[in-house]
């Protein structure tokens, strides 16, 4: 590999003047080991590409790029993988949109992924499922206590290279790819398998190593996250939308931009963007010249398409009214712990006596909280505890709200012993 170690202005390890040398700056990796590999796009190069990764070895880095912001979907666009005995392969889902011969080659071989969870929906799309273990260098991060988690910070923590990320957000639809891209993506695997292995010894030696097994083990073992049922409502500015009516508008607009843009295979904001969906709703305009006096429907695209998009308005406004949207989606869970304290004067203090306990075993094993236990699922257990309240029923709640074996072992005893004390310790003297 080849890495640039020149600081601008600098000599490594040169005195700038304050009494002490500064650190040598870190290595950035420019090059892939092995150069940058052609891309795989045909049936006879994938059957190539399959027989090598067979006769690989050990854990396999995998990477998935996606063009999250230029086209329609999540999809992946360019997969990476790499193995020992085998090398770095490129591979292009779009001239190759079944991929299942590479998972069929690796078998039960361990998957090394950096946000997991970001890249296993894509990659399953094109039949890429791993079929053994799982390791999560992000999500390993987290459990170790990293400050910082994104790969090149936790490859500058514990290999001392860091790595560039010039083309994190190019439009990887791109046909043909440029050279700098497809280095780019090698790199983003080049080092993930020597990275298990120091972050696996990291965890070993802080003694999460099981931990962290159960939590690769979830991320790898999770089901499909369910459609939304309004997604229409995570529209930008909808703060912005006072009434019922203007939300049906916003409605009708997402659904009428959603449509055209699958239809174009275009990133819906390209189409549309979220800010003039607002202005729309609440401006209520009534002619395409109303509507393209808008600011943000004075662009040619958006003048040429003035009739469409005045026709999604005009349905919003013809919604009847015991049609309309809510202004708010009903609640699935226990309200904002904020109103707690008015509403259920027990419950705040079960969740306040909770959070201390969670908080305190967050500090003593150096876990960020949010790992340690979903804050929902604290929220749920503290707003209808089980009955009767001991650890055996507050872990059978954990379990079932998805807690994991660790977590449970960890929490249930604390929980259950601080949220029946805080009932306790509102009751007035003499009672029971």
């Amino acid at each position: 590999m080849t890495a640039s170690t020149d600081a601008p202005g600098d000599e490594a390890g040169a005195d700038p003047g304050h009494g002490a040398a500064e650190p040598a700056p870190v290595p950035v990796l420019t090059e892939p080991a092995d150069g940058v590999p052609e891309v795989v796009s045909a049936p006879d190069a994938l059957a190539d590409a399959a027989a090598r990764l067979a006769a690989g070895t050990g854990p396999v880095a995998v990477d998935a790029e996606r063009a999250s912001g230029y086209r329609y979907g999540q999809r992946a666009f360019l997969v990476q993988l790499r193995r020992e005995g085998t090398g770095t392969l490129l591979v292009d889902p779009e001239a190759l949109p079944d991929l299942s011969a590479l998972a069929d080659a690796l078998g039960d071989a361990e998957w090394v992924l950096h946000a997991a969870s970001q890249d296993l929906p894509c990659l399953a799309e094109v039949g890429l499922r791993p079929g053994g273990e799982l390791v999560d260098t992000e999500l390993g991060a987290r459990l170790a206590g990293f400050p910082r988690v994104g790969l090149a910070a936790v490859l500058q923590r514990l290999l001392g290279v860091d790595l560039a990320k010039e083309h994190s957000a190019v439009d990887w639809s791109t046909r043909p790819l440029p050279e700098p891209w497809l280095r780019y993506a090698a790199l983003d695997v080049e080092l993930l398998l020597p990275l298990r292995d120091a972050l696996l010894a990291e965890l070993e030696e802080q003694g999460k190593t099981a931990w962290a097994r159960q939590e690769f083990a979830a991320v790898r073992d999770a089901p499909p996250a369910p459609p939304r049922a309004e997604p229409w409502r995570r529209t930008s500015g909808l703060h912005a939308v006072r009434s019922r009516r203007q939300l049906a508008v916003v409605r009708e607009l997402w659904e009428e931009r959603e449509r055209l843009a699958q239809r174009r295979d275009v990133a819906p904001g390209r189409v549309l963007p979220d800010r003039a969906v607002v202005a729309a709703a609440t401006a209520m305009p009534t002619s395409p010249a109303a509507l393209t006096a808008l600011p943000v429907f004075s662009g040619p695209a958006n003048r040429r398409r003035a009739a469409q998009w005045l026709d999604a308005v005009r349905r919003g406004q013809a919604v009847p009214d015991d049609e309309l949207p809510r202004t708010s989606t009903p609640p699935t869970g226990p309200p904002p712990p904020r109103t707690w304290k008015d509403r259920d004067p027990a419950a705040a203090a079960r969740l306040a006596a909770a959070r201390e306990v969670v908080d305190a075993l967050s500090t003593e094993h150096d876990l960020p909280v949010e790992n340690l236990l979903q804050p929902d699922l604290l929220r749920r257990t503290c707003w209808e505890p089980p009955e009767p309240l001991d650890a055996t029923t507050v872990a059978d709640a954990l379990r079932d709200g998805g807690a994991r074996p660790w977590q449970v072992d960890l929490l249930a005893e604390p929980l259950a012993a601080a949220v029946a004390a805080s009932a306790t310790a509102g009751r007035p003297r003499g009672t029971r």
